[in-house]
């Protein structure tokens, strides 16, 4: 079964996606740090028994040799919610269940932080990104560690011009009600969060 775990928001420079994020819903971010093996960086912002990240290229780290995940060395454009993750006691059993292209087990440290990653060997998860990145925590979680905000997850609305292929991908191992499949036109995501300001949103 897969766990609803966190989602990612991509941004051109680390500055400008917390800067997006902040201003979106009023609250400051958290944490965060970098990953030599991606060669990128994050801060993060709890949401109780979830977090969401805003991660980017860290300009300072050298290149990592492979194609970044969540297909940041493609990314453009102004901070968006770009990809979801989801956590599994068996991650080599959930990645072989799952759509080719869902990555291979890499093990991932950023700090005192240890876990295992399905990572596309392009850097490109299935459905564009709408499957989600499966995860395997090696020790304690960010989520429980970071300032408790106020900040609950609403709803996290993906939406795919291929949502019955996706729904079927998923059936039987996701069924977190916080999580909505829908039809559109091409890939999007859009996020609504209870905040101590009411409600508020991204995308």
């Amino acid at each position: 079964m897969l766990v609803f775990d966190h989602f990612a928001v991509a941004a051109a420079t680390l500055a400008e996606g917390v800067a997006a994020v902040e201003a979106a819903l009023g609250l400051p971010m958290a944490g965060g740090g970098a990953h030599p093996l991606m060669g990128t960086h994050n801060r993060l912002m709890g949401m109780g028994d979830l977090y969401l990240e805003v991660i980017a290229i860290d300009p300072a780290a050298p290149p990592p040799g492979r194609p970044r995940w969540f297909d940041l060395d493609r990314f453009s454009g102004p901070p968006r919610i770009t990809n979801w993750v989801a956590a599994c006691e068996d991650i080599g059993a959930e990645l072989a269940a799952s759509p080719a292209g869902a990555g291979v087990e890499t093990p991932v440290a950023r700090g005192d932080f240890r876990w295992r990653m399905g990572i596309p060997a392009d850097g490109r998860l299935p459905f564009d990104g709408a499957f989600p990145a499966l995860i395997r925590w090696d020790g304690p979680h960010p989520a429980p560690l970071l300032p408790d905000t106020g900040l609950r997850l609403h709803r996290l609305e993906i939406a795919h011009p291929e949502t019955p292929a996706l729904r079927a991908a998923l059936a039987g191992r996701f069924g977190d009600p916080r999580v909505t499949l829908t039809e559109g036109p091409h890939k999007a995501m859009r996020a609504e969060f209870d905040t101590p300001h009411g409600r508020r949103s991204l995308e």
